[in-house]
């Protein structure tokens, strides 16, 4: 369905803003849906994030100031989320030997087999709630890497 019938406006003041729009309405979209996969494993989105950084660690530790830097979600609280993922088991907190003052994490089996598991069900739901071509999906990555690219005036 076009963003026009979807939010229900009918002009937008120029193409770039009905692009922007579209932008966010469908980041919203996207990430409503990647919630509803991630609900039966009581994960959230930064949870699995640093999850998904964690495995590519993996078998190495990560500091909290790597996966901060790595996390999607830059707002997110880095800390609190790797404490709620070791409550669960999925992840280990150890001290670094060369500086005590910093925390390494890793991820555990469990954490990475629940990794695995999630990944298969987010590619089904891409796979079922997508239908741009691998070439399209390279060209809107372009896109989207070059609207990145702008700078922005600081407010």
């Amino acid at each position: 369905m076009k963003i026009e019938e979807e939010i229900k406006q009918r002009q937008f003041r120029s193409p770039k803003e009905k692009a922007f729009i579209n932008v966010l309405y469908t980041s919203n979209w996207l990430s409503y849906r990647q919630a509803e996969v991630f609900k039966p494993f009581d994960l959230s989105m930064q949870q699995f994030n640093v999850l998904r950084i964690l495995r590519g660690q993996h078998p190495e530790a990560a500091t909290v100031n790597l996966l901060i830097e790595r996390m999607l979600d830059k707002s997110s609280n880095a800390s609190r989320i790797v404490e709620k993922l070791r409550v669960k088991g999925l992840v280990k907190r150890k001290e670094c030997k060369k500086d005590r003052r910093r925390v390494d994490v890793v991820i555990t089996e469990s954490g990475l087999e629940l990794v695995e598991t999630v990944t298969e069900r987010l590619d089904e739901m891409m796979d079922s709630i997508s239908p741009i071509t691998g070439d399209e999906a390279q060209q809107l990555n372009e896109l989207l890497d070059k609207l990145r690219q702008t700078k922005t005036k600081k407010a």
